[in-house]
């Protein structure tokens, strides 16, 4: 099990490529992993661009703060994730933008939204579903959110942007990079009149 300080490593460098990458501006993003039954969550207002160790709040499983800054106001979401699954050991949530622009089309199926183009977001995650629009870091959000978890295995916060856990910071990394290429193939090709080919995936 990788120590205290190569999670702090692994956090801060997932930042910083998100933010470079454009898939985390400003202070929009929170990202999270667990250590030693505690839960460490970048602070309100943090910005993946310039992350260090100072920039975490630590909390027990329980949700009280324990040391460090102010937690992110979106906690919940994290917390309904590793109450979920056991094995998700580490949650990111970004405002990247395809994930976004895709989560503000009406979908038939909120199960899961995301066209299978490929077969790698299948493999990776499984289905993504969408949770419906509650004002960021308002209950009602949280309620969706807790309402829908079960439903499907990554998500999309309506409006709002993409929500995944995995089981190491690099897995949950790994998986919103694929779903944010999913949504950025999807877009593309609905814009160019859907004529691709679905995958049985």
């Amino acid at each position: 099990m990788a120590d205290l300080q190569s999670k702090y490593e692994e956090a801060i460098w997932i930042g910083k490529v998100l933010f470079d990458r454009g898939k985390a501006t400003g202070s929009s993003a929170n990202m999270s992993f667990l250590h030693d039954h505690k839960m460490y969550i970048t602070g309100s207002g943090t910005c993946f661009g310039n992350l260090n160790e100072s920039d975490f709040a630590i909390l027990t499983m329980e949700g009280e703060h324990v040391a460090g800054v102010k937690p992110s106001k979106e906690l919940p979401l994290h917390r309904t994730l590793y109450e979920k699954d056991s094995a998700t050991k580490a949650v990111i949530h970004t405002h990247s933008i395809y994930s976004t622009l895709w989560s503000c089309l009406k979908h038939e199926n909120e199960k899961d939204i995301m066209p299978s183009y490929t077969p790698y977001l299948k493999m990776m995650i499984g289905t993504i579903g969408l949770i419906p629009y509650g004002k960021p870091g308002s209950e009602t959000l949280f309620r969706h959110f807790r309402d829908r978890v079960h439903d499907s295995d990554g998500y999309i916060l309506q409006n709002h942007g993409p929500v995944v856990g995995g089981k190491d910071l690099m897995t949950a990394f790994y998986c919103l990079e694929e779903l944010e290429e999913s949504a950025r193939i999807a877009w593309e090709l609905r814009n160019e009149g859907n004529r691709a080919v679905l995958i049985d995936a």
